[in-house]
């Protein structure tokens, strides 16, 4: 093995270059960003470095000079236009061919933008990339905009607060009754809808949205006839993993890039990680894709391992965090064994002071600690342990989390 290619400038695709080297790997590597910046990380986009609370050194995994020290070569503002996966090689936009030992696919994914009139007038905008935060911040921090966010999601929910902190006006809008409770159900959906009428917010569901309105620039949003002023539209309706180079070199493709648990694809020295990966998770026997932050950093380490021929396996429990006003929440767990779980609280729900479990038949499948910190790892051995546990114990918060374990 003397080439490892990494294509996409994401957590994943930064966090496996960085490993291979940890894990001694010698040869050549290089990492081919389509977007002008070295490898980031997507969370603070739409929280802290959003907010102007932290820099770009938040975000950035490692300055250029870094690839440099590390003998990694680094292409930013170029895309692969083709796989081949027969011939282990990738032709490049400026018509440059690399060869490879092994590729890894970290392509992420790309908002999807609602099919409505007026989509495409100046003022509606996604929150995917770096630019895009760097847009909604110049647009947001002075205050005083009127700002309608289409999708009551985890990237809609987490704006509308940075941009109430900055004095905006927000509405959300979103088709389902209870925000989030596609994510968390409709109980756990509530306290979310509640924190941000308390900010302010004009939240609006069960609504259907018409169309963007305009002259030249979005003006506003009509939403079940009426229509709500906007000097900006943000679109959080979801992501589509970006598995278009794959399915074009006829990899296995199903609502993002087949993997088994060590992370390869259908084609012999082909991997794929971080968002645009449907990977086998070995725990719930089922493939299971994943766009969330610790997704990315342990599929990018796991990976590394794989394409070096070593033993590995992508087994973590999936993890997941937001920040919105003065709630700061974890959340880890399976989602697919969530849906029909009975949630057990422990703690005070009206005071936003507590841990969530989801339950299926005795046994804790997912938790959410809200405002309560340092019990993650905690959630996650009881997660991973598969006891059953009296939810009678699970609600007495003077029964340390440690001894519910036997």
């Amino acid at each position: 093995m003397s080439h490892m290619l990494i294509i996409g400038g994401s957590l994943a695709g930064g966090t496996a270059a960085e490993a291979l080297r940890d894990e001694g790997f010698e040869g050549d590597i290089t990492v081919v960003a389509a977007e002008a910046h070295p490898p980031y990380q997507r969370p603070p986009l739409s929280k802290g470095y959003l907010a102007g609370d932290e820099g770009l050194d938040a975000v950035i995994l490692h300055p250029t000079e870094w690839y440099d020290e590390h003998d990694i070569r680094l292409l930013t503002g170029v895309a692969v236009t083709s796989l081949e996966p027969a011939a282990h090689a990738v032709e490049l936009d400026d018509g440059e061919r690399v060869t490879y030992d092994a590729v890894l696919l970290a392509t992420g994914a790309t908002p999807r933008m609602v099919p409505l009139p007026g989509h495409d007038l100046a003022g509606v905008m996604t929150l995917r990339c770096l630019d895009d935060s760097d847009e909604l911040a110049a647009q947001l921090r002075e205050g005083g905009k009127r700002l309608v966010v289409i999708g009551a999601g985890w990237i809609g929910m987490e704006v509308a607060a940075t941009a109430r902190g900055f004095g905006n006006e927000v509405a959300i809008l979103e088709r389902d009754a209870v925000p989030l409770a596609m994510a968390l159900g409709a109980e756990m959906g509530e306290v979310f809808r509640s924190l941000h009428l308390e900010h302010g917010v004009d939240l609006r569901t069960s609504v259907g949205v018409d169309r963007i309105v305009g002259d030249g620039r979005a003006e506003g949003v009509v939403v079940d006839g009426e229509t709500l002023p906007a000097d900006l539209v943000l679109v959080g309706v979801g992501a589509a993993p970006n598995s278009a180079l794959a399915e074009e070199a006829g990899l296995d493709i199903l609502g993002g890039i087949l993997t088994d648990a060590a992370l390869r694809t259908s084609a012999p020295g082909v991997y794929a990680a971080g968002d645009v990966a449907n990977a086998y998770h070995p725990v719930l026997q089922q493939h299971l894709r994943s766009e969330h932050w610790a997704n990315a950093l342990n599929g990018g380490k796991v990976v590394a391992k794989s394409m070096l021929g070593q033993p590995a396996s992508f087994d973590e429990i999936p993890y997941f965090y937001t920040d919105q006003y003065d709630l700061g929440m974890e959340l880890s767990g399976y989602a697919p064994l969530m849906t029909d779980a009975e949630i057990v609280v422990r703690g005070d729900l009206d005071a936003r002071e507590f841990i969530a479990f989801w339950v299926d038949d005795g046994r804790i499948v997912a938790g959410m600690n809200v405002n309560v910190w340092d019990v993650n790892d905690k959630v996650q051995d009881l997660i991973r342990s598969g006891v059953r546990i009296d939810p009678d114990r699970l609600r007495d918060s003077d029964a340390p989390l440690e001894d519910l374990l036997p």
